[in-house]
């Protein structure tokens, strides 16, 4: 018996051995970017990220050896990282005649995104060339993040209705003398938006903190690393339980949407006037056009859609906020520029609406610079959808791929001073575009893949982030002016502090 385990155990290590070989002849060929040579086994180039949530230093770090284009392996799955302005130009110009051509459009495969169903209709998920995530990226453009949703008529009401949401908000904050919690005060807002937007409706401020907690953990498992995305043998065993407890969170999700479906049939059908919002839009469709033979959306396409916008619209922004207020908190110079130039500008007029944006040049610096320094997505997911010729390099059709955002845009040597919150640099003639034209600063991604929501954020960051400092002068609380803002941070798929920003309003 005892001979029989020894010489299986012989056979696995002479069987492994050998795939590790088989491995490391294979990445020979395919003349993949520079990494570690050679790679662990097994484990590849995991031991390698260093610290938990620091993945994107860690990969700044390792590119000032082995190039802004470098190939690590995390387990059995090889990743090409991208960590310079340089060479994500060289890559997306590596199509014929070195026109720009963007081919990592795609997206690697989260076991996580399989519960329920999900990945087959996100468009978190589905590739590029895919007709679905086509029409799904069309329908949002049309019918939720469009201008007339967003800026006219009822959009612009409901810009109105948060910007006064957040000021009651903060304004009872400083009736009472207690701090606000920035990412959840911008965050609850934010769903408050959207659900009007979407469904004409709102949570009471208990339901919305647990809605607001729920998307932050589905936010929170994308950003988990999982052993099912780095050893696929294994997927099937789901051992951390991802793919269970996500399964559990987005069953309430989905509920949340079929019953506002549900809501609005019986409406319709006891003849209530139409909302006009994408809710009606929806059930107009789904009893018209996508009832038609080979239809590609639905009511369950919908269901995902809906749901993804939340948790990318809502934690991003939300994230982005607090990191723009950390910025402000520890300038004070530049709050108070910012506080004159609102002054000036807006004079006794209570709140801020969209309209004034254009006339507050030093908040859209301020704007520019947060989107610049603060990469609230810092590792933006790739995927090759064909075979990339690169300096020499080849990333093969169907190999992830992972954009250090966060490192792209703090390039010293596109920007001076890169690590340092400095707005002026914005002003007299810079004439860089975040709106993923420019490969120095990609806030929001680039090409295909770049983030939908971008029309939404234009409005809103500003907006908010005006409202906060318009008519409020902000303090820190005791214990944290003692020891100074905790910056540890955390890298999920959202880069956030790990203890949330807090501090004390005081009306002006």
């Amino acid at each position: 018996m005892a001979s029989s385990v020894v010489e299986c155990l012989g056979w696995l290590v002479v069987g492994l051995f050998s795939l590790y070989i088989f491995q490391l002849l294979r990445d020979a060929r395919r003349r993949l970017p520079p990494g570690p040579w050679p790679p662990k086994p097994l484990v590849g180039d995991l031991l390698d990220l260093g610290e938990d949530g620091q993945q994107h230093r860690t990969f700044l770090r390792l590119s000032e050896r082995y190039g802004g284009l470098m190939c690590l392996r995390f387990g059995m799955v090889p990743h090409v990282i991208i960590s310079t302005p340089e060479a994500l130009r060289a890559v997306f110009h590596a199509g014929e005649g070195g026109k720009k051509a963007d081919g990592i459009a795609g997206l690697p495969s989260l076991d996580v995104l399989s519960a329920m169903g999900h990945s087959a209709h996100t468009i978190f998920a589905l590739p590029s060339q895919d007709g679905k995530w086509r029409a799904l990226r069309k329908f949002a453009a049309a019918e939720m993040l469009a201008p007339r949703r967003i800026s006219s008529g009822a959009g612009a009401q409901l810009q109105t209705k948060i910007v006064e949401a957040l000021h009651r908000d903060v304004s009872g904050h400083a009736a009472r003398g207690t701090p606000v919690v920035f990412r959840h005060a911008v965050l609850d807002n934010i769903l408050s938006l959207l659900l009007s937007v979407l469904y004409s409706t709102d949570l009471e401020a208990k339901e919305r903190a647990v809605f607001r907690d729920l998307i932050e953990e589905i936010v929170g498992m994308l950003g988990t690393a999982n052993v099912s995305d780095v050893f696929p043998p294994l997927t099937a065993l789901d051992l951390q339980g991802l793919r269970r407890r996500m399964t559990n969170l987005l069953t309430i999700m989905y509920r949340h949407f079929d019953e506002q479906v549900a809501l609005r049939r019986r409406s319709r059908d006891a003849g209530e006037p139409r909302k006009n919002d994408v809710l009606d839009t929806v059930l107009d469709k789904e009893e018209g056009e996508w009832k038609q033979e080979g239809s590609l959306l639905s009511h369950d396409v919908m269901r995902v859609l809906l749901s993804d916008l939340y948790g990318a619209g809502a934690s991003t922004t939300a994230a982005l906020i607090e990191w723009g207020m950390v910025d402000l908190l520890q300038n004070p110079d530049v709050m108070r520029k910012v506080r004159e130039e609102l002054t000036s500008v807006l004079g006794d007029k209570p709140l801020m609406e969209e309209s004034d944006i254009a006339r507050l040049p030093y908040l859209q610096a301020v704007v520019k610079e947060i989107l610049r320094l603060r990469m609230v997505v810092p590792l933006v997911p790739r995927k090759a959808e064909v075979d990339i010729e690169v300096n020499g390099y080849r990333i093969p059709k169907g190999t992830n791929v992972i954009l250090n955002a966060w490192a792209i845009n703090r390039s010293a040597a596109a920007w001076p001073d890169a690590d340092r919150f400095v707005p002026e640099r914005f002003l007299g003639g810079e004439t860089r575009s975040y709106l993923g034209q420019d490969f120095e600063m990609i806030p929001f991604g680039l090409g295909r893949r770049i983030c939908p929501g971008m029309p939404l954020a234009q409005k809103l960051i500003p907006l908010i982030l005006g409202t906060l400092i318009h008519r409020f002068e902000w303090e820190l609380p005791a214990e944290v002016r003692e020891s100074g803002i905790d910056m540890k941070e955390k890298c999920g798929v959202v880069l956030s502090l790990v203890n949330p920003l807090t501090a004390i309003p005081k009306e002006i």
